[in-house]
């Protein structure tokens, strides 16, 4: 069976508590991730082959980083292994990536440091079908752009399906470049893209009806989906599906439903809501691996859809940046949250 190949850099997050009790008490959790990681990670949860590409310096700590994922069941087979340090950032637990408090320690990094020209295809794409990437690796500099879309050119030269995940961090994209300007080259290789109306806007080009979303109504949001959804099919003829999240923060708690259209018609997910949540990074990411599984199951758009729902809202109570669940568990989670 071919494998799901996940690229991206590795990061480890650094979780400092909001009261600063770890300068006193010598204690710093973190959390090995970052988005393509954690695509993969719940993919090997899940009995779907999957290999990592990333790049780390060689030394003691990248061994047993890749030692670990390993032992998971990550192919890390690919993994380059140059350049002097690893990503990281930190982020005060229970706060948003999107939020202010996220600090980025990123520049200079072996996965940074790549060169277009510099890796072998043949090999990073041996036994490959499926290609994932996400809108972060752009972000980072011209270099991994260029990169990037290189290994598009690559995998769609070999006939592996690709998914992109529109993952937009405002803190990264610092070389002077907006995403509007780089992300669709990449997007018009893809035949799966994930983000939500607002990233499609933002990095893609495809404009929003404000006039309906401001009605603030899952009926409003639901048109814009599907109106942004048509969009980007036409805007990039490759592209098969499209997929998005709606989540928000209310007094109450949290909301969350998803949509995905495929093949003329737009399914929508159950909606699901909880008052109190304990980690929300990696939960986009595990919706995307859940929509890697569907496709890969060669599963019912709708029932593709209710799996990745189901996985992205139960990752919200996981701490850490993957899930651990698998798939039996997912579906018995996920009923406590039906409204």
């Amino acid at each position: 069976m071919r494998k799901v190949l996940s690229f991206g850099e590795l990061l480890l997050r650094i979780c400092p508590d909001a009261a600063g009790d770890w300068l006193s008490g010598n204690t710093l959790p973190f959390y090995v991730g970052g988005a393509e990681l954690n695509v993969a990670t719940a993919l090997v949860m899940w009995k779907i082959p999957s290999a990592y590409f990333t790049a780390l310096p060689d030394n003691l700590m990248s061994k047993q980083l890749t030692s670990f994922l390993e032992d998971k069941g990550i192919d890390c087979s690919r993994i380059a292994l140059q350049g002097e340090r690893m990503g990281l950032y930190y982020l005060h637990k229970g706060k948003d990536m999107k939020n202010a408090g996220v600090i980025y320690d990123r520049a200079n990094t072996s996965f940074s440091a790549l060169e277009p020209g510099s890796l072998n295809w043949d090999l990073i794409f041996k036994d490959v079908g499926w290609f994932h990437f996400s809108a972060i690796c752009p972000a980072l500099s011209q270099n991994v752009a260029d990169l990037c879309k290189e290994a598009l050119q690559a995998a769609r030269e070999r006939n592996i399906t690709i998914s992109l995940d529109l993952n937009y961090r405002e803190k990264l994209w610092k070389y002077g470049k907006d995403p509007v300007a780089i992300m669709p080259e990449l997007a018009i290789y893809c035949d799966i893209i994930m983000g939500n109306i607002w990233a499609a806007e933002k990095m893609l080009g495809v404009t929003m009806d404000y006039g309906k979303t401001e009605l603030d109504s899952k009926e409003a949001f639901l048109e814009q989906a599907q109106a942004s959804s048509i969009g980007l099919m036409n805007l990039f003829p490759n592209c098969k599906a499209v997929a998005n999240t709606f989540r928000f923060d209310e007094n109450s708690g949290i909301r969350y439903f998803t949509t995905l259209y495929t093949e003329g018609m737009l399914n929508v997910s159950k909606e699901y809501a909880a008052a109190h949540i304990v980690d929300k990074v990696g939960s986009g990411d595990c919706f995307m691996a859940g929509l890697i599984y569907g496709f890969f199951k060669e599963l019912k758009p709708q029932d593709t859809l209710a799996f990745a729902t189901s996985a992205s809202f139960t990752k919200l109570f996981i701490p850490g940046d993957g899930t651990t669940l698998g798939t039996a568990d997912i579906d018995t989670q996920i009923r406590k949250y039906e409204n």
